[in-house]
């Protein structure tokens, strides 16, 4: 009898055992299950993020705008104290890019150094500093080298581009009619060229200690 006892305890023992050992595994089931969908999560995070960064350059290598040669400041006033009028870039198409409408500004018929409201142009030019910004900019445009007589930036065409006008006679404002807060010495600035298509230039020059009458920005 004593032995029977003794047996179906030991059976009891390998139930409760067997119990224990079913809950263990599904411990570890549930854990590599979780793990796993986190290391699914994460990878097709990371491979979002690769997508982003690929369509990102993409977007940058399609640009069609480049900047070609030097930034040229202007001085109204010369000095330890001077500032700038006008600001000169000469920009290109990249090699095959799609033409880009330069056509100009008709006028800045109050002088306020900002296009006017009826203005046909289509490249919107930009103006930022730790002072102000200014959207759309006079600005005057040169034909240089090999360049047709449309208005259309092709491939292997470079313009001049001028914020502001000092020709006499000529209607429209400069960077000191439309500027609250001169541009002087020791400052950042960033100039943005916005196309038709929305592909934005920027350019960031930051102005020296002394204001000469012509200044490369480099």
């Amino acid at each position: 009898m004593l032995e029977g006892i003794l047996k179906n305890m030991r059976k009891g023992e390998r139930g409760i055992t067997g119990l224990e050992t079913a809950i263990i595994l599904i411990a570890f089931v549930v854990v590599a299950a979780v793990f796993a969908y986190t290391t699914l999560s994460a990878g097709l995070f990371a491979t979002q993020k690769s997508q982003e960064a690929v369509f990102s350059g993409l977007k940058s290598t399609q640009a069609t705008l480049k900047l070609s040669g030097g930034v040229i400041a202007t001085a109204n006033s010369t000095g330890a104290s001077g500032t700038i009028k006008q600001i000169s870039f000469t920009v290109s198409n990249v090699l095959g890019g799609e033409a880009i409408d330069f056509t100009a500004p008709t006028a800045d018929s109050d002088n306020t150094g900002l296009a006017d409201s009826s203005s046909n142009n289509v490249v919107v030019i930009s103006y930022v500093d730790m002072y102000q910004q200014y959207n759309d900019l006079y600005w005057t445009l040169t034909k240089l080298g090999n360049a047709d007589d449309d208005d259309l930036l092709e491939s292997n065409e470079k313009f001049e581009i001028t914020i502001g006008s000092d020709t006499a006679g000529e209607s429209g404002g400069n960077l000191i009619d439309v500027l609250g807060t001169d541009l002087s010495v020791h400052t950042k600035f960033s100039i943005g060229v916005i196309t038709p298509d929305g592909d934005l230039l920027t350019i960031e020059r930051t102005t020296p200690a002394y204001i000469d009458t012509i200044i490369n920005l480099r």
